[in-house]
């Protein structure tokens, strides 16, 4: 039988302890007490799960899974769900703490969580994958809901994915519970504008970036690692905006093209099942070779820690705006800074995501749904406000932006912690 366990090597740099670093970085500047730390350190919730699927073949396969809450200070907690063979506590720990910091940077009325399963999903079938998923539901039923805890899709999971789990939840309450997890099908209550949102956000942050920079953004030279539905959206919405993106890449490979790649013809090549190594029309490069090109633009939307201490030095971009979570360590942070690369936040960048998941929740709550022009232009609104605020922040404490966002984030749920108190 197929391992389906089996896929990406971890990362150099542990995800958590990168997520600690930053946090206990602002922590001091904003005058935190022992305690206070101590809270907002910790996660609050964690569940492990090890549960059986039934293989197309009729035998057994136990996986393990996570849902982790990390703090609920400011509402309800929010956070993807992925599907991954690298999969492991760590990883969705930090992802929750990220997820903490990005909603109050984003103002949002929610706190942090995530959830992950150790599988390899492009191995399994479309039953196999729909009966882990519901199991998967299962098991953290006791964990999510529309006043808890509300998943979203992340890497490896999609709208489907999450009409399941909406459905297993839903059969096990007797009536339909659409509020339950967003990025669904826009058929059972899923919001216009969802699948795109991330990427879009990216765009709109890029194009925010490159006018403080006086950076022009018709003609300007971009490279994307991570080819999926962050990099993908933001590299076809950056050519619309007049762009010209050089290079792609996904799990396997890169490609290159000096003048420009036709971006929408690798989207649909990959839309049908290519993989790039496959792709014609262009030279062929590692990630590593990648991220080391002469561009103005360097999106990373791959996996985190791709941007490290070994390899920081050679990035040659100018402007570097994160579409995953945790692309850069921290210790490339510092090297990036020193070599004038102006780094935005994926807690600022990539926030596209949750915040039109937030508007999702809140169209299912009222059961009335807006058209997706609305959408895009309120998910304009706050992250160019959320740009703003922290650059505004960045310049007064004469800090980095990601410094800077964390202080705004960090301080926020601070103050919630505070005004809720220590019960009992």
């Amino acid at each position: 039988m197929t391992d389906i366990t089996a896929g990406a090597d971890r990362q150099p740099d542990n995800p958590y302890e990168m997520a600690l670093a930053q946090f206990d970085a602002v922590a001091g500047r904003l005058g935190l007490d022992d305690g206070l730390c101590q809270v907002l350190r910790a996660c609050k919730r964690e569940l492990t799960v090890r549960f059986p699927v039934k293989m197309d073949d009729g035998s057994i396969c136990v996986l393990t899974g996570y849902r982790v809450h990390h703090n609920e200070a400011r509402g309800p907690v929010k956070g993807g769900l992925r599907f991954n063979a690298a999969v492991c506590l760590d990883e969705v720990r930090a992802l929750a703490m990220w997820m903490t910091w990005k909603c109050a940077v984003a103002n949002l009325p929610y706190g942090g969580a995530k959830g992950g399963v150790e599988v390899d999903p492009r191995t399994l079938s479309e039953g196999e994958l729909e009966r882990l998923s519901r199991r998967y539901a299962t098991e953290i039923a006791s964990l999510i809901g529309p006043e808890r805890d509300i998943p979203a899709p992340d890497m490896g999971t999609d709208a489907r994915v999450m009409a399941w789990i909406m459905d297993t939840y839903s059969m096990q309450h007797g009536h339909s519970v659409p509020g339950v997890v967003t990025g669904k099908p826009v058929s059972i209550g899923g919001s216009s504008g969802r699948l795109e949102a991330t990427g879009r956000g990216v765009l709109f942050i890029v194009q925010e970036a490159c006018r403080h920079l006086a950076m022009p953004l018709e003609g300007a030279t971009v490279a994307v690692q991570g080819f999926g539905n962050v990099g993908g959206v933001a590299g076809r919405l950056l050519c619309q905006a007049g762009a010209r993106v050089l290079a792609v890449s996904d799990s396997r490979c890169g490609v290159y093209n000096a003048k420009a790649l036709d971006v929408d013809a690798i989207w649909d090549f990959k839309r049908a099942g290519g993989s790039l190594t496959d792709f014609p029309n262009g030279d062929h490069i590692t990630n590593e070779e990648l991220l080391a090109l002469p561009v103005d633009i360097l999106i990373p939307a791959a996996l985190e820690g791709q941007i490290h201490d070994g390899n920081a030095a050679t990035v040659r971009a100018r402007l570097l705006v994160e579409g995953a979570n945790g692309p850069v360590t921290p210790k490339a942070d510092l090297i990036l800074s020193d070599g004038g690369v102006f780094v935005v936040p994926d807690i600022v960048s990539n926030a596209g995501g949750v915040i039109v998941s937030y508007f999702e929740w809140v169209q299912d709550l009222q059961s009335f749904f807006w058209e997706e022009a609305e959408v895009n232009q309120r998910l304009h609104r706050l992250m160019v406000r959320s740009f703003q605020e922290v650059l505004a922040r960045a310049e007064r404490e004469k800090v980095r932006l990601r410094e800077a966002a964390y202080m705004l984030g960090v301080s926020r749920v601070a103050e919630a912690v505070r005004a809720r108190g220590i019960f009992p």
